[in-house]
């Protein structure tokens, strides 16, 4: 079954008052309408300011904050930037990587750069099952610094979908955050 995971994910959100959207590599493959590859894990992203009703929703749960690199208990206080990734596993040892996204009234934010925005109504799309996704142009934002193998791939299969506003966006966006970044001179 395709997109089997993110199908599990789906019904474990179903009842969540906020909008969340899949991210990460997932959310390439939900733009595509395919799996283009095997992943590792599974990314959700929240806007930061819903994480502690997150927290209660999927109250049976463990929960973990990553700070710099260091894995340690989430207690429920408020996570601030820089943190920005939480782990959590169920009693069934389900694993989902939630990003917190900063917004404001209007625009998602690059937490990388705050400068860098992306109107909100817009920054989630949803694929023809219904499954939300962060918007391509910004998960490959995500995808400039340290730019893995993987990351390449899922810029090479996303970008010939782009549009051209989805282009210029993500142009501009790496000339600001990576200016020297190799898909500068591919986005054509």
């Amino acid at each position: 079954m395709p997109f089997e995971q993110c199908m599990y994910i789906k019904n474990v959100m179903s009842t969540f008052k906020q909008e969340w959207f899949f991210a990460g590599g997932w959310a390439i493959d939900l733009f595509l309408g395919k799996e283009s590859r095997n992943h590792q894990d599974i990314e959700i992203g929240i806007y930061r300011n819903v994480q502690g009703e997150l927290k209660q929703y999927l109250k049976n749960w463990e929960f973990n904050k990553v700070i710099n690199g260091q894995v340690t208990p989430w207690q429920g206080e408020y996570l601030a930037l820089p943190v920005h990734e939480i782990h959590a596993t169920n009693t069934n040892k389900h694993e989902l990587e939630i990003l917190l996204n900063e917004s404001d009234d209007e625009n998602w934010k690059f937490r990388r750069d705050l400068q860098i925005s992306y109107p909100l109504k817009t920054a989630v799309k949803y694929s023809d099952t219904g499954l939300p996704y962060l918007t391509p142009e910004i998960v490959l934002l995500y995808k400039v610094k340290n730019t893995r193998e993987k990351d390449h791939l899922d810029f090479l299969s996303a970008k010939r979908f782009l549009d051209s506003k989805q282009k210029d966006w993500l142009r501009r966006a790496i000339m600001i955050h990576e200016p020297e970044h190799e898909w500068l001179h591919l986005l054509d």
